[in-house]
C-alpha cells in the first residue's frame, strides 16, 4: 500500500459514530505504527482533509471535503436522483432503501430513505463504508465486476462482521453465478445481525457496475410475500436509476418479470 493509499485508508475510520478520533486510536484501528499515522495525518491536515480539535487534539474531517462535495454535486447531482428513487422504493416496500457507490475496494453510502410504516427499521450511517464480501450490495457488485477485480478483492483478509459473515473466498465465488442469473443478491446477517438485505447492481454508460441499490429489513419481518415484493420493486427501481444516470445494464443482465403480478394472473 503506497503513501497516498495509506492516507486515504485512514479516512475510512471516520463516521457518524466516530466523528473525532485520536492519534493512538487511529493507529490501533489502522494497524499502522503511531509515527506513520502522525506523518500521514500531518499531510492530510496540510491540504485541509483533516483538522485537530479540542483539548485532546483529536482529528476530524476537514473543510476540503465540503468544497469537493459541493463541486461534485453541482455537476453530478447523482444523490438527488438516487434519493428520489430510494424514497419511492422505501414507500413501496415499507423498509429502508439505500444506494452505495464503489470506492476502491469498498462501497460508500450515497443516500438512503426510511419508511414510517413500522416502529423498527434498519438504520443507516451517512459515512458508512460497506465491505464487498459481507453485504448484499457488495455481493451484487462482485457478481458484475471483472474477474480480476473479484480475485483481487477476495485475496485480501476477509473480516467476519458477524457469526454469519461468509469469509471463505470459494464460498463467495460459488454465490456469484446465481446472483448474475437473478440480477439480485441477498445477505442475511452478513454485515449486521438480524438484517436481511437484498441488492441490485447499478451500471454506468459503459455497462460497468458502479454500485448497488438495496433494501434492508429486520429478519423477523421477512416473509415470502415481502421478499417477493422487495425483489420486484428493487429490480424495477435499480433499472430505472441506471437509465436516469445514463447507464445501461450489460446484455447478460436478466429481465425479471414481476412475481407479484405473475401470481395474480395465475
Amino acid at each position: 500500500m503506497g503513501t497516498t493509499s495509506k492516507a486515504l485508508f485512514l479516512l475510512n475510520f471516520f463516521g457518524r459514530a466516530t466523528p473525532q478520533i485520536g492519534l493512538s486510536e487511529l493507529a490501533r484501528l489502522s494497524g499502522l505504527n503511531k509515527a506513520t499515522v502522525y506523518r500521514l495525518l500531518g499531510e492530510l491536515a496540510a491540504h485541509g482533509f483533516v483538522e485537530q480539535v479540542g483539548t485532546g487534539r483529536e482529528y476530524r474531517l476537514g473543510p476540503a471535503f465540503l468544497r469537493l462535495a459541493a463541486l461534485r454535486e453541482k455537476h453530478v447531482p447523482m444523490r438527488d436522483v438516487a434519493l428520489k428513487q430510494l424514497t419511492d422504493l422505501s414507500d413501496a416496500t415499507g423498509e429502508t432503501a439505500h444506494m452505495s457507490l464503489l470506492n476502491g475496494e469498498v462501497l460508500s453510502n450515497l443516500a438512503y430513505a426510511y419508511s414510517n410504516r413500522h416502529g423498527t427499521m434498519v438504520m443507516m450511517d451517512d459515512a458508512e463504508v460497506l465491505e464487498l464480501h459481507s453485504t448484499g450490495s457488495g455481493l451484487a457488485v462482485l457478481a458484475y465486476s471483472p474477474q480480476s477485480f473479484v480475485d483481487e478483492t477476495l485475496s485480501r483478509p476477509l473480516k467476519a462482521r458477524t457469526s454469519q459473515t461468509i469469509t471463505d473466498p470459494d464460498d463467495i465465488r460459488a454465490l456469484l453465478p446465481s446472483i448474475r442469473a437473478e440480477g439480485i443478491a441477498a445477505s442475511v446477517g452478513g454485515f449486521e445481525e438480524d438484517v436481511f438485505s437484498h441488492a441490485a447492481p447499478i451500471f454506468d454508460a459503459r455497462s460497468n457496475c458502479i454500485g448497488a441499490m438495496a433494501v434492508a429489513a429486520p429478519v423477523s419481518r421477512m416473509t415470502d410475500p415481502l421478499r417477493t415484493m422487495i425483489r420486484d420493486n428493487l429490480m424495477a427501481h435499480a433499472r430505472q436509476t441506471t437509465r436516469i444516470l445514463g447507464g445501461f445494464p450489460p446484455d447478460t443482465f436478466p429481465t425479471r418479470e414481476p412475481q407479484m403480478m405473475l401470481q395474480k394472473e395465475a
